[in-house]
């Protein structure tokens, strides 16, 4: 596992999945099969990774990555390093005939992307990307509801991502500064077009044309240490995809917006039978039988609570952690020995919508996906 020493690495992929499988003896296949995991941690901060292993129980660990994937013990290797660097260790682990699941972007331009998967399907390696809102119960229920026709026809899709992050000098910034940072693999639409990418083709279509305007809205930050650099990566990105079936998707992304919904992602799905709006956690739904008939009136004031009209999906399940859930499914598709569903062609998609909505922004124009170069869709 290389990177665990930054935010997601630890908390999300470390701590709360593999450790969390490990400490509970591992988990169970369908057919009795018992899958552990024993971590190696990787990275080139020696005293964090010392500090973290002995923290958690972790008899491995290395700052030499070379050493790591020369370990015949260690069939997989993970990637949650900094975008700029991700090639060059994803390449080394292919070499070295490990399968590979990473974090996305999967690498910082089409080009590269492409050059990975190409490399993985020469190998003959497992590969998989970090899908991990497919798996969060908000988007699991908004699933279950498209699948049972609660829409009806799906006409639209709305949805508004972000939250403020400091600057570095009122509060610490609560990102890292390389975020901010085009020439470190920074920039909003970079981060997170890569997740509409997949949200957007797997519930509703593929992506056929993007409208989008990326801009930089704080030009300065505050480092780690303190010291004031320019911010030469878009902090929020304003676009519209138009996706194949007619369906119309407008999303916010940004790190420059304070935060009035329940939770810091929300989709907004309507169709002619009926509406969702849907978190990371929950959902809530406005059928056609229960929809009100609004007046439009700007003398009077309103005293309709509009958000109580809305009903609240029940669970009818036990949600696990995302992360976790992806990373059993990955264990699992390794063990079997067949492909991962979420696989380094859907992280090149991911890229092409990036390639697509900077284009947008920088020539101002609507950018057809058969537009950009590399794109297999």
């Amino acid at each position: 596992m290389n990177g665990v020493t930054g935010r997601m690495g630890y908390r999300q992929h470390l701590l709360r999945s593999i450790l969390t499988i490990r400490d509970e003896g591992g988990f169970t296949l369908p057919n009795g099969d018992r899958i552990q995991v024993d971590p190696i941690l990787v990275g080139r901060n020696g005293d964090k990774l010392a500090r973290i292993a002995k923290d958690h129980d972790v008899a491995d660990w290395t700052t030499d990555l070379d050493a790591a994937l020369a370990d015949e013990s260690a069939p997989i290797y993970f990637d949650s390093l900094v975008t700029s660097e991700r090639m060059t260790t994803i390449l080394a682990a292919v070499a070295a005939g490990k399968h590979v699941y990473t974090e996305k972007p999967i690498a910082g331009s089409v080009a590269d992307g492409r050059a990975l998967a190409d490399a993985a399907a020469a190998a003959g390696i497992i590969n998989g990307v970090v899908h991990d809102k497919l798996y969060l119960p908000g988007l699991l229920k908004l699933r279950r509801l498209l699948e049972g026709g609660f829409f009806g026809r799906v006409l639209s899709v709305r949805g508004e991502f972000g939250y403020w992050v400091f600057e570095g000098d009122y509060l610490p910034a609560q990102r890292p500064s390389w975020n901010y940072r085009a020439e470190d693999g920074g920039g909003v639409v970079l981060d997170m077009f890569c997740h509409w990418n997949y949200v957007l083709e797997n519930l509703f279509g593929r992506v056929e044309a993007v409208t989008a305007k990326a801009v930089t809205h704080i030009p300065q930050r505050r480092d780690e240490q303190g010291d004031v650099y320019d911010a030469t990566a878009d902090d929020a990105a304003y676009a519209i995809f138009e996706l194949e079936g007619g369906v119309i998707a407008q999303v916010n992304s940004s790190w420059a917006v304070r935060v009035e919904r329940k939770e810091l992602v929300e989709f907004q799905v309507d169709g002619t039978h009926g509406s969702a709006v849907a978190g990371l956690w929950n959902c809530r739904v406005q059928p056609r039988e229960l929809t009100p008939m609004p007046v439009w009136n700007p003398d009077v004031p309103t005293d309709v609570d509009f958000r109580s009209q809305w009903s609240e999906v029940p669970d009818n399940q036990t949600f696990g952690n995302g992360f976790r859930a992806q990373w059993e499914q990955f264990l699992t598709d390794v063990h079997l020995g067949r492909p991962h569903r979420y696989d380094f062609a859907a992280g090149v998609r991911g890229l092409q919508l990036v390639d697509a909505g900077y284009t947008s922004s920088r020539e101002g124009r609507r950018v057809a996906m058969d537009e950009i170069a590399g794109t297999d869709r």
